[in-house]
């Protein structure tokens, strides 16, 4: 990383030009032909990338990470610029208000007692500023998040209005309601079986919440897991001469075995 000192707002203005000149007349082809809807997916991977480079603990790697999602924020804004709609300045000048407004333990005289009445506030002056009453926050949601996050952030807000469970024993209990009517349904009704799965979903999605587990990096944990063992496997197939496609189920079943106590063995 450059040890080059540079006022910061310079290095922001130094950014703002770049990429004016990028969507300008002899800029570049491909950021000028940028749209807000081709940007989205692009917005969407960098954020993903972001979450990779945290995962790797490698620094430098996050740091060029970040720089590529505000690269996406920055592109954004010159387009609403270009169309007069707002500039990046004003983006800045919206965050910086809206942090203060909704930070009044911090900057006003407003007292705490803990982080989760703090979110209750925050919640408190979000309905306050779109005026709206606080029953609509779940509405509110972005429909474009990923489900199980989604369905952690429904909850969590509607926890936060006290419709919740008293503990994580009552989940399980809902949990194993729920596979009970699945089992019900594929032996009766196969077409609630989408419906009652959604269900199980809802309540494991429940369950990691009281126990403070994220449920989207359980879930990637376990299919990372998988796919180690999976390939573990193959290694074991090829290594008996078969590809691993002639196994029979039996054989699969007996390589997916002995993969999982190697596990065991080296973690016992």
């Amino acid at each position: 990383m450059s040890t080059e000192k540079k006022e910061p707002q310079r290095r922001i203005e130094r950014l703002l030009e770049i990429v004016a000149r990028l969507r300008g007349e002899n800029g570049c082809p491909w950021d000028r032909e940028q749209t807000l809807d081709s940007l989205k997916r692009f917005l969407i991977e960098e954020s993903y990338e972001v979450l990779e480079a945290i995962e790797s603990g490698h620094p430098q790697r996050h740091c060029e990470e970040l720089g590529d999602v505000l690269l996406q924020v920055v592109l954004q804004a010159r387009i609403r610029e270009e169309q007069g709609a707002f500039t990046f300045d004003d983006v800045l000048e919206t965050l910086t208000q809206k942090l203060v407004r909704r930070h009044p333990h911090v900057f006003g005289d407003a007292r705490v007692a803990d982080a989760r009445e703090v979110l209750k506030n925050w919640e408190r002056i979000k309905a306050a500023e779109r005026g709206k009453d606080g029953d609509s926050t779940l509405e509110s949601l972005p429909r474009h998040l990923p489900a199980l996050q989604r369905a952690e952030q429904v909850q969590s807000r509607a926890a936060r209005h006290g419709f919740d469970w008293d503990s994580a024993a009552g989940v399980v209990a809902k949990i194993d309601e729920e596979v009970r009517e699945i089992k019900e349904a594929l032996a009766a009704q196969p077409d609630r079986a989408a419906e009652e799965i959604g269900d199980l979903l809802f309540a494991v999605v429940n369950l990691c919440r009281h126990l403070g587990i994220h449920p989207e990096e359980a879930l990637n944990r376990s299919t990372a897991r998988f796919v180690e063992r999976f390939r573990k496997m193959q290694t074991l197939a090829q290594e008996a001469g078969r590809t691993f496609a002639e196994c029979s189920p039996a054989e699969m079943d007996a390589y997916w075995e002995a993969v999982k106590n190697a596990e065991n063995s080296h973690h016992g």
